[in-house]
């Protein structure tokens, strides 16, 4: 079967199922933000550069709220007593890591004919991922979408293309269900059959379903043993362990074989398998997160709603917006140091992480109506 064409989508979560083309975004995507503000470029590269902001707004970077990440605002509860003094002096054990890899495999209900191998967050296998094709090819990556993959890729030294439309050359394809910033989801036979396309040319599917937790009826882990197909998964969003940096790549034993030479002996400090495995095996904690966090995202959305701006996308762990005013909001969000997601590459977009205090929940209330009142004036 030919994919060369633009995937059929479920839509956005929690929006309605119709999807704006994607060949419009892509035109969108090619936006210059110059004209649209003074503000340096490099606060609009990724989320999390806290330190950035509150330098360049006069803040004292204590004073911050990060909204701009989708990293839960409820992490998971960890105490000193679940850790020992081995956990600090030895170098990671294989049964440790093992331990690690049974508990990812029941809580990510991954087929037992998959295989699994650990690493520093997914950043630092969607990095070895790149590097496993013996020679550069042509890779499909369709914007917008998160960016750190397509800079590895071409580090790698292979030619990205973010077009609407899969080439018809391409060897391998990377796609985020759902979708980071715009929340769009995938169907799950489409891309079975676009792994399948892949490893018949000696290629793979590199899935990376950072933001799949809420909806983990959405998963492919259960299909993670098919040829030309990598799945990641990491404990920083929807735990809230960001800091820990642990990531798992799942698939057929052949390419994770491959990826964990890749990676290397001891990917993941002790303390962190050990955190993990605590996480991972809580699946009352789990179940009850879920709950939380779809509370949370329900407030935010009323608030972003009531503004009358529009929501375009969201997943279980933020809200994205549109609007041709939304650098104007982002200023005056970060003058009450409150940081969202802004776009280089969309001016019009803002992404709204979740939070779970009340005070911020009324300031962000606070500045979208004073931005709305600059906006009618």
């Amino acid at each position: 079967m030919n994919l060369s064409f633009s995937f059929i989508l479920y839509g956005h979560l929690g929006a309605p199922s119709k999807s704006q083309p994607a060949s419009e975004s892509i035109n969108r995507h090619d936006r210059s933000i110059n004209s649209v503000t003074s503000v340096p470029s490099s606060l609009f590269l990724h989320g999390g550069n806290l330190d950035d902001a509150a330098r360049y707004y006069g803040h004292h970077l204590e004073d911050m709220t990060d909204l701009s990440t989708g990293i839960s605002p409820l992490s998971y509860p960890l105490s000193s007593d679940q850790f020992k003094s081995a956990d600090w002096q030895a170098l990671p054990r294989k049964t440790e890591e093992d331990n690690l890899i049974a508990a990812a495999r029941r809580a990510y209900n991954v087929v037992q004919t998959a295989e699994l191998c650990l690493g520093s967050g997914s950043q630092s296998l969607l990095q070895a991922a790149a590097r496993l094709m013996e020679s550069a090819c042509t890779v499909w990556i369709p914007a917008p979408t998160y960016s750190e993959h397509g800079r590895v890729w071409q580090q790698a030294g292979h030619k990205v293309v973010t077009s609407a439309a899969m080439p018809c050359d391409a060897r391998c394809a990377v796609i985020v269900n759902p979708n980071n910033p715009d929340g769009r989801v995938y169907e799950r036979e489409i891309l079975l059959q676009l792994a399948d396309e892949l490893s018949q040319k000696g290629g793979f599917l590199l899935l990376d379903e950072a933001f799949i937790d809420c909806n983990p009826a959405l998963s492919l882990m259960a299909s993670a043993d098919v040829k030309g197909l990598v799945i990641l998964r990491s404990l920083g969003k929807f735990f809230g362990l960001a800091g820990l940096r642990v990531g798992f790549a799942a698939g057929h034993k052949d390419i994770i074989t491959s990826l964990r030479h890749q990676i290397g002996p001891w990917p993941l400090a002790t303390p962190s398998i050990t955190a993990a495995t605590y996480a991972l095996n809580d699946e009352k904690w789990a179940h009850m997160h879920r709950r939380e966090l779809a509370v949370l995202l329900d407030r935010m959305q009323q608030i972003l709603a009531a503004s009358q701006i529009k929501i375009i996308g969201r997943t279980g762990l933020f809200i994205t917006v549109s609007d041709p005013d939304a650098r104007a909001l982002h200023a005056v969000l970060a003058g009450q140091a409150i940081w969202v997601r802004a776009f280089e590459y969309e001016p019009e977009w803002l992404r709204f992480g979740l939070t779970a205090d009340e005070t911020v929940f009324r300031k962000v209330t606070a500045c979208l109506i004073k931005w709305r009142g600059q906006t009618k004036d």
